[in-house]
């Protein structure tokens, strides 16, 4: 009763009630925040992880202008139904390079974290030109234009120096040889592929993507980004610590 009485002079004693919830919000802060301190970072580093080519870096963009975020997310949470559907949950990792990131919280269509290499490139200019013709329930808008519209990259070098310089790990070299670079990775023919090999050693994709050898479209980065989501992590190296492994 006595303890009941005391919690009844904190109610009808504004300032004595606004002070206890300062020092518990503060206390409470302090075990969140203060362990941050001490870490170097909060991002574990997964092996396969690389910055985006100038050729996806352009086609994340395009994603962007066309708010295509607003409909699908891009991160699998560790629930059994999303890994079961989507494949493996999303690491931190996976998002290190994104500014701004695109997790997302609304799904009008499905997650995309880990479409890469999932459908053809056939399949993704279908379904960009007409959606219903590949996924009969979608209710999907059509972006035929991006087929027609020839890929604006004059600035691309500047777009990675500005990721370069919010920490994204782009050397000078890359940075410089940005254009040359996005032309490489859909021309393997291109004189300066021999550059683009060795300034991007891990594994990208090289190929004309939208079907249109004779330019560079705003399909090509599109589908380029889009076919590189989820394929740059080894997941068998997770699979013992993935709760929903059932072998």
């Amino acid at each position: 009763m006595k303890l009941l009485d005391k919690h009844g002079a904190l109610e009808k004693n504004s300032i004595l009630l606004l002070i206890c919830i300062l020092i518990v919000v503060s206390i409470g802060g302090l075990i969140e925040i203060a362990p941050l301190f001490y870490l170097n970072s909060t991002i574990e580093k997964v092996k396969g992880m690389r910055p985006y080519t100038p050729l996806e870096l352009a086609g994340r963009d395009i994603y962007l202008r066309e708010g295509c975020y607003n409909c699908h997310s891009q991160m699998i949470r560790s629930t059994r139904d999303e890994v079961e559907r989507y494949g493996h949950y999303s690491l931190a990792a996976e998002s290190m390079y994104d500014h701004p990131f695109q997790w997302g919280s609304k799904r009008t269509g499905p997650d995309l974290a880990r479409v890469g290499n999932k459908y053809s490139d056939l399949w993704h200019q279908e379904h960009m030109a007409a959606p219903r013709a590949v996924v009969p329930q979608s209710i999907m808008p059509g972006y035929p234009f991006l087929a027609k519209t020839k890929l604006d990259y004059r600035l691309i070098s500047q777009n990675l120096r500005a990721h370069q310089i919010v920490g994204v790990p782009y050397t000078d070299e890359q940075v410089k040889n940005a254009a040359s670079d996005l032309e490489s990775q859909v021309n393997e023919d291109h004189d300066n592929f021999e550059g683009f090999e060795k300034r991007w050693p891990t594994v990208v994709a090289v190929r004309d993507f939208d079907g249109n050898k004779k330019e560079i479209t705003e399909l090509d980065a599109l589908v380029a980004y889009l076919q590189m989501l989820g394929t740059l992590v080894d997941f068998d190296l997770y699979e013992e610590d993935d709760p929903h492994n059932q072998r």
